[in-house]
């Protein structure tokens, strides 16, 4: 509804095919409040894991609250039954997206931050794949500048949904190799889509 009443057009590229059967971590780059519905149409269903202000919007926040996990990212006792939630959702066979930047950080967009661990920890304890995601236009076409305007002309959303990594066999020891490998492919991507060094 949102990409028909606001006119966006809309691209999605699969690197590789998902299984349906399987559950996934979605770890997308994060520059926009255009980033969720943008995800959102993903084929593959999951629940995000996202920070509880997404709660205080009106109408959208009733549903996100109820369909997805929230965290007060401020709250160490918030943060654990979050991550505890999560595991919960993937013994059931459920797929997740987080951002492992922890939130529209960066000052340079399309430059990304460090990324934070727990979606790379959820990955190794679960031995769940994660999915990089690049989604390289929407902090142009919504920029995080206050103004929440929509620059249609500036061109479409896109979401490019990588190869799988497979973690089977890592250990916790293995988090920052994981977390670098995401951010690499992640970071290749967007400067090819964007044209920057």
């Amino acid at each position: 509804m949102f990409f028909f009443f606001s006119g966006l057009s809309y691209e999605i590229e699969y690197r590789a095919e998902l299984d349906t059967n399987l559950s996934y971590i979605f770890c997308p780059n994060h520059f926009s409040y255009l980033d969720i519905p943008a995800m959102v149409r993903n084929k593959h269903l999951f629940a995000f894991m996202g920070k509880n202000s997404m709660e205080k919007i009106p109408l959208f926040g009733f549903m996100y609250k109820r369909m997805h996990i929230t965290v007060d990212r401020q709250n160490l006792k918030s943060r654990y039954k979050a991550l505890n939630e999560a595991a919960e959702m993937l013994d059931e066979g459920r797929s997740l997206a987080i951002f492992p930047e922890g939130g529209i950080l960066t000052k340079e967009p399309p430059k990304l931050v460090p990324f934070k661990d727990g979606a790379f920890r959820l990955a190794i304890e679960k031995q769940v794949p994660i999915v990089p995601v690049t989604l390289p236009f929407n902090w142009i076409i919504l920029p995080d500048d206050g103004k929440l305007m929509i620059n249609k002309r500036d061109g479409k959303v896109k979401a490019i949904f990588h190869e799988p990594i497979e973690t089977k066999g890592m250990v916790i020891k293995d988090i920052k190799l994981l977390k670098e490998r995401t951010f690499g492919i992640i970071e290749k991507e967007l400067k090819v889509q964007n044209n920057f060094e």
